[in-house]
């Protein structure tokens, strides 16, 4: 998301936006989640007010074509599935809501009834804009476009809309960013105070009621990374890793009790299956370097724990 960020507001110093983004919003979320959470308001009211703009000015095209919605013989299942793995982190935002339970009233209540809300709302807007893109562009036409929403836009002869679509899309990036960040310092916080990482990013600010350390760590991490690698290379890596923990939580499901609100049995085995199956249809690339890092992971936790077992050894 940084990376993106970066992309849409200065190409040609991509990385160094990136950093400057990674930074800024780190000192938001340090403040307080109330900050955040009025951030987030306003950046996905804009999000949407352009986007809204971007679909009626499509639609409403005399450009516009609906037969080129069609399936075409390029289609293939390979390719449906890899497109899938590839986009998956896109809806995987949901989440973070669930790792806030700590900073939301009435979390037990609040969270389940805004999860398919979210959730809904984002599956709605991707398919509008994307029927929306498709009557101009075609699929050709959107698989080729580096800006697609731009393309678009001209492509509807609303040159005029071309420079919002890319404030949008930054300000969209910057949004998933801000939330990103809170969520994983969040997971980051629970880590810690289970030792599975070092115990002193349990730490939460006296005054502001955030795990600062942990968000810290997160944006120093997040900042290196962003400097130093590609966006689409991060795209692959980054799905490939939600689509394994996702795979984790629904093995997890499997072993909850009815007293711990299990699901019926078959809900974590069909989700289990199509994040296997979406993981491993993604490049070669991503697969192979998210498996590294994660055998590098296991290995990691297993030394820790044999260490720990042997020096709890009478």
């Amino acid at each position: 998301m940084a990376l993106t960020v970066g992309a849409y507001l200065w190409p040609d110093q991509t990385h160094a936006v990136a950093v400057a983004a990674v930074v800024a919003l780190t000192a938001v979320n340090y403040t307080g989640v109330q900050k955040s959470a009025l951030l987030t308001r306003a950046v996905v009211t804009f999000v949407l007010a352009v986007l809204a703009a971007v679909v009626v000015t499509a639609l409403t095209s005399p450009h516009a074509n609906s037969a080129r919605l069609a399936i075409g013989p390029d289609t293939t299942v390979t390719g449906l599935l890899q497109a899938a793995g590839l986009l998956f982190f896109a809806f995987a935002g949901y989440a973070r809501i669930a790792t806030l339970g700590e900073e939301v009233r009435d979390p037990a209540r609040t969270i389940p009834r805004v999860i398919p809300i979210a959730l809904g709302i984002t599956l709605a807007v991707y398919a509008l804009v994307a029927v929306a893109v498709l009557t101009l562009l075609g699929p050709r036409g959107l698989a080729d476009a580096t800006a697609p929403l731009s393309n678009a836009a001209r492509a509807a002869g609303a040159d005029w809309l071309v420079p919002a679509v890319r404030i949008d899309g930054a300000v969209a990036a910057l949004g998933s960013l801000l939330a990103l960040i809170l969520g994983v310092s969040r997971t980051t916080l629970a880590m810690a105070r289970d030792r599975h990482l070092p115990h002193a990013l349990a730490a939460v600010h006296p005054r502001f009621g955030v795990p600062h350390r942990a968000e810290l760590a997160v944006g120093a991490v997040v900042v290196v990374l962003a400097a130093t690698t590609d966006v689409r290379g991060a795209i692959g890596f980054s799905s490939f890793g939600v689509l394994a923990y996702y795979a984790i939580a629904n093995a997890s499901a499997w072993t909850l009790t009815e007293e711990e609100g299990r699901p019926n049995r078959l809900i974590p085995v069909i989700g289990l299956t199509g994040c296997a199956t979406l993981a491993f249809a993604l490049p070669e690339s991503s697969v192979i370097s998210g498996a590294v890092v994660l055998a590098f992971g296991a290995a990691l936790y297993g030394l820790r724990r044999v260490t720990t077992a042997t020096s709890n050894r009478p």
